[in-house]
């Protein structure tokens, strides 16, 4: 009998690692209420401090892959995951605004960021040649997973027994996670005397000097091609329109509804179920279909759902809500497959480096959307604005995917890719 080879064993300590941090990423929609009535600070103000917890968590990701191939990726992820338990542990003695940005926004975000999606990127680049695009798509889903686990629980925990309670418990769960990524993660197969999953021949990787150097290196001959900011434009539009606007607003925007911010957070949970599976098959997919096509058409069909939404809010989770919510829980980060594929196949061994910025637009759009959607909330009453607003911005991302050139049409260009 064939012997599981250790790619695998690695995938699943990723996975796990990744549901860990996923828990606090899942909390501000939980959070904002409870807050806003114990401190009396306005939505505007909690949605600033979870624009810096996006915002970082997305800027540090492409440093965070130049450091996992300096220091190696056993070492950035427990490092991470520590900074992440601190940050969400802290936030129980908090008693001003400012400690909630420096705790919730700064440490949380650079701990998340730290891992981000460019640990799974950097994690299948190493350790996998055959179902690259696979077992991306199951990393990604796993945020999907800890968002699922994590979200009913907290809610439960912040009705019965207060919001401190919910941070305590994503402390522990970070914690949790660190012995098994320090004891079972490996950086390189080479590095137990294995190959990649798929690979032919060992391959001889010499560690990095200069993480920030080569982050920005690789950022400034990137940046001169049209098809890098198609990319950052385009994943910057997905970040605000999941983890800016339904992730951090879908739970309040319901609850101003009439509905229970246990049920409402439960919906969110269920479009986490239906994200694995969308996510897989996205990956599973991307394998095997123009990724360009695939962004295109899950950007589209995002924008036209948002265009909908403001009209299926109710006090109870109408039939209408539940359509959506399958629908939407299957388009969430279906996009970061073939965005991750594309990113590879144009920017080569630098690819990692790239998705890190791509990456970073992303956490921009969803923090800039966080606070504007907050605001927008506070001045006018309602959400409607900012999910027409998004709907249309999705619709552009399509646009600009479709027009994703992934060929070198010259020299010159070559020769910027090449490095």
């Amino acid at each position: 009998m064939k012997s599981l080879h250790r790619a695998w064993i690695v995938a699943a300590v990723a996975f796990v690692a990744i549901i860990g941090a996923a828990g606090f990423r899942a909390t501000p929609g939980v959070l904002i209420t409870p807050l806003e009535d114990a401190f009396g600070w306005s939505r505007g103000t909690i949605s600033l401090a979870v624009s810096v917890n996006l915002m970082l968590y997305g800027l540090c990701a492409p440093f965070a892959a130049a450091l996992m191939d300096r220091f190696g990726m056993r070492r950035v992820v427990a490092c991470a995951l520590l900074l992440v338990a601190a940050g969400s542990g802290l936030t129980v003695f908090m008693t001003a605004s400012w400690q909630l940005i420096a705790l919730w926004g700064v440490l949380v975000g650079l701990g998340t960021g730290s891992m981000a999606l460019v640990f799974a990127a950097t994690l299948t680049d190493r350790w996998f040649v055959r179902h690259r695009g696979l077992v991306t798509g199951v990393l990604t889903a796993g945020g999907a997973t800890g968002q699922l686990i994590f979200l009913p629980v907290l809610a439960h925990l912040t009705e019965m027994q207060g919001w401190r309670w919910a941070s305590v418990t994503v402390a522990g769960g970070a914690l949790a996670v660190v012995p098994l990524v320090w004891f079972l993660l490996r950086d390189t197969p080479e590095e137990i005397g294995l190959t990649a999953l798929g690979a032919t021949e060992p391959v001889v990787r010499t560690p990095a000097k200069g993480a920030a150097a080569r982050a920005v290196r690789v950022l400034r001959e990137a940046a001169r091609t049209r098809r890098f900011w198609y990319l950052a434009a385009g994943f910057a539009i997905c970040g605000a329109s999941t983890n800016g606007l339904v992730g951090t607003h879908f739970i309040p925007a319901a609850h101003d509804h009439g509905m229970a911010e246990t049920t409402a957070a439960s919906l969110l949970a269920v479009i986490g179920v239906f994200d694995i599976a969308g996510t897989v098959f996205s990956g599973w997919l991307s394998d095997r279909v123009d990724p360009r096509l695939l962004l295109a058409v899950y950007y589209g069909l995002r924008g036209l759902s948002l265009l909908v939404l403001p009209q299926l809010f109710a006090a109870t989770a109408e039939p209408s809500m539940l359509v959506f919510i399958v629908f939407y829980g299957l388009d969430w980060v279906a996009t970061v497959p073939p965005t991750v594929a594309l990113c590879r196949r144009i920017f080569g061994t630098d690819g990692a480096v790239v998705f890190g910025w791509v990456f970073a637009s992303h956490q921009v759009g969803a923090a800039v959307v966080a606070t504007v959607a907050g605001v927008t909330r506070d001045h006018l009453g309602n959400y409607d604005l900012a999910w027409y607003g998004a709907g249309v911005l999705c619709l552009l991302a399509a646009l600009m995917s479709s027009r994703i050139v992934t060929r070198v049409r010259d020299r010159r260009e070559a020769a910027i890719l090449v490095g």
